[in-house]
């Protein structure tokens, strides 16, 4: 079994209601319901976190680096193109990271295109929704098997 940090940065608490066109219209509470269920059905462990406080991100990613945190899911809102420190704490928790973002930054305003976050990710998830988040447990399990099998050897 592995834990898994699942973060979420500024505004995403107002998933659901906040530009539903971009957004969509499902809840950061339907998220990580949703997520929980299917980890815990692979036999993992989320904590999720979210914060519109930077330090408050870099503090709970500077905790996984001794809570037993195996990865990391990231979707860091406006702190992806600002936050030299979100990506220091990254950095320094040395832990496997996934970038996700519901929407294609690449496709927004072209100051949204930088992400700093990316420099400490192992990739990233772009445009897709909540099935990002989907898509980037389903990734972190792979990375977890694959560990394990060369763990195993």
């Amino acid at each position: 079994m592995a834990k898994l940090l699942v973060l979420h940065g500024p505004n995403l608490n107002l998933l659901g209601t906040r530009e539903p066109e971009i957004y969509g219209a499902t809840t950061l509470a339907e998220i990580d319901a949703d997520l929980a269920a299917r980890a815990s059905a692979a036999g993992h462990e989320i904590d999720a976190f979210q914060s519109n406080a930077e330090h408050e991100l870099v503090d709970r990613i500077q905790r996984a680096r001794s809570d037993g945190t195996a990865f990391i899911v990231i979707n860091p809102g406006a702190f992806t193109h600002t936050s030299v420190a979100v990506l220091d704490a990254l950095q320094a928790a040395d832990l496997p990271v996934i970038e996700v973002h519901l929407s294609n930054i690449f496709r927004r305003e072209s100051f949204r295109h930088h992400s700093y976050v990316s420099l400490a990710a192992r990739g990233g998830i772009f445009g897709l929704g909540p099935h990002g988040y989907e898509l980037a447990l389903e990734a972190l399990a792979n990375l977890i098997e694959a560990e394990s099998s060369e763990g195993a050897r």
